[in-house]
């Protein structure tokens, strides 16, 4: 079982923690980005206890910069499970992806990065996710943010969303209206056919981009781009306020719902 529900089965997750985290130095000379420390625990821990509150009992990690500290990290977890995917030379996230094939489920993939940070909004990212990836229609479901409304964002955003649902690429537009949180799900079949070794997941984003098969879906919570050590501090108070406000949120539910 990979999900609590029928619709959470079509995906098995793995969580992206093989990155140099070269912009968060000093703090990453001695530790890699995803066990910095985020409102009191590890980027990593806050991406795998979302995954054990959504019902995914197992999960993959990857790794590679100080590599050894992360599995020795998630050792000590009981839920989800986690099996390493070690990295001896940096695959990218494609590359990562593809060589942890094996580990994963057959029909589709939850994926987040390890050094990402959000707060929910009316239903959880991940059941979202979960429960509108269509694979009669889609190879590739994304999770999109405002560039207006992201904390710590100062790109000029990665994505148009057509009305449809589908994705449209900024390309050589000035800006577009929402960036990729680094959270998707993914069909394996996209890793067909691409390159050994290390590659970008942009590679399978365009492909099912030139399908017609790769959809968006806005987060409704807060997301939070941490990338340096004076974002990271910068951040701290507001991401203390927004999880107050989300414990309030889900307190609230939870009483409504007695």
């Amino acid at each position: 079982m990979t999900g609590k529900t029928a619709n959470m089965q079509k995906a098995q997750a793995m969580v992206l923690a093989a990155g140099l985290g070269k912009r968060m130095r000093p703090i990453t000379d001695t530790m890699p980005k995803p066990l910095v420390s985020v409102a009191g625990k590890p980027m990593l821990d806050h991406v795998l206890d979302k995954l054990a509150s959504a019902g995914f009992d197992q999960a993959v990690v990857n790794s590679h910069y100080l590599g050894q500290q992360i599995i020795d990290h998630v050792a000590q977890r009981a839920a989800p499970k986690v099996l390493t995917s070690p990295e001896m030379d940096l695959l990218e996230t494609g590359g990562g992806v593809k060589n942890a094939l094996s580990l994963l489920d057959q029909d589709a993939i939850l994926i987040a990065n390890a050094d990402v940070f959000w707060t929910e909004g009316r239903d959880a990212l991940f059941d979202r996710l979960t429960s509108a990836f269509d694979p009669e229609h889609m190879d590739a479901l994304l999770a999109i943010y405002p560039v207006a409304d992201g904390y710590g964002y100062d790109g000029a955003g990665d994505f148009f969303w057509q009305v449809d649902g589908r994705l449209k690429r900024r390309g050589d537009a000035p800006s577009a209206p929402y960036f990729f949180t680094g959270v998707q799900v993914l069909s394996p079949r996209l890793f067909e056919g691409t390159p050994d070794g290390a590659f970008s997941l942009n590679v399978v984003y365009d492909k099912a981009l030139a399908a017609g098969r790769c959809y968006g879906l806005v987060h409704d919570g807060g997301h939070f781009h941490i990338g340096t050590p004076d974002a990271l501090l910068a951040s701290e108070p507001v991401i203390a306020k927004a999880l107050e406000i989300e414990r309030a949120k889900q307190a609230t539910s939870q009483s409504g719902g007695n």
